[in-house]
């Protein structure tokens, strides 16, 4: 699934192709994705898209008083066409936009796990979508302090507890399991055991590895690519995500014998981690 980084990087890729334009058509080819599509989709023709922006893992188009979200789910691409009159339609695009001229964005989703909501800005906060969201992990509001006190008495590993969306807002699986590595945190801990300090490095290290996911265009593992179609290069740079039996990077900077990455299961999920240097 596209995680932060992921989504981040579309709307770095859309927001020049499409802010300041005008909608001038919606075509929907299916009744919905994951849920049906929106009612009310076709008021926002002839809007002009004010700004793109980000909300954890969903993209937000801004048109006036109107947001339409969109969550690219598990398989989800968007794709911005400098001429759809030139685009043959996909078996699996199901969502296109027309923008004013002859260019526009398509929503590919072969899975249809994918959203496309739309919601009143005024009502954006209190929508079922995000007003159970915590910080976001690249604000300023997210720190040492804030990450400690929302993991207080948790007794769940730290590696879940960073997945739960209410703690803090769009670390996925992959940057998770990254930024455990750079902390030097086993991902076994429980959540509320780590102290102060440990908190503190944890949040660079999840600043840091988003940080640098997005400078690289995302981690392209199967499905995902930017807005204009090519891979994003993260994923040549994982510690430990996806690395295991490979020796751990970091002990072998520093002993002869290096560990190797291990894997485990963790909430359905595979984690990945040293022995030795992650405690």
């Amino acid at each position: 699934m596209p995680e932060l980084p992921e989504v981040e990087t579309v709307r770095l890729g859309l927001e020049p192709f499409m802010t300041g334009k005008t909608v001038r058509k919606i075509t929907t080819h299916r009744e919905g994705l994951r849920v049906p599509f929106p009612e009310g989709l076709a008021r926002l023709q002839g809007r002009k898209i004010d700004k793109l922006t980000r909300r954890a893992k969903y993209l937000l188009v801004h048109l006036g008083s109107d947001i339409l979200i969109i969550h690219l789910g598990m398989s989800g691409r968007i794709t911005a066409m400098a001429n759809l009159k030139n685009h043959k339609r996909a078996k699996h695009d199901h969502f296109i936009l027309d923008l004013e001229g002859d260019g526009g964005i398509v929503f590919n989703d072969p899975r249809r796990f994918g959203l496309v909501l739309m919601v009143a800005e005024k009502d954006m906060a209190h929508h079922e979508a995000f007003k159970s969201l915590g910080p976001e992990p690249l604000s300023k509001e997210f720190t040492g302090k804030i990450l400690h006190a929302r993991l207080k008495g948790k007794k769940v590993p730290i590696k879940i507890a960073l997945l739960d969306q209410r703690v803090v807002a769009g670390i996925g699986n992959i940057y998770d399991c990254e930024a455990l590595f750079g902390a030097g945190i086993a991902p076994q801990r429980l959540a509320g055991d780590l102290s102060a300090k440990e908190c503190d490095v944890l949040v660079k290290c999840i600043k840091d590895v988003l940080a640098k996911a997005i400078k690289a265009g995302g981690s392209s593992l199967k499905d995902y690519r930017k807005a204009d179609g090519e891979l994003g290069y993260f994923q040549y740079g994982f510690k430990v995500y996806d690395r295991e039996g490979e020796i751990c990077p970091r002990c072998a900077a520093e002993i002869k014998k290096a560990p190797l990455i291990q894997r485990i299961t963790q909430g359905g999920r595979s984690t990945f981690f040293c022995v030795r240097c992650q405690k």
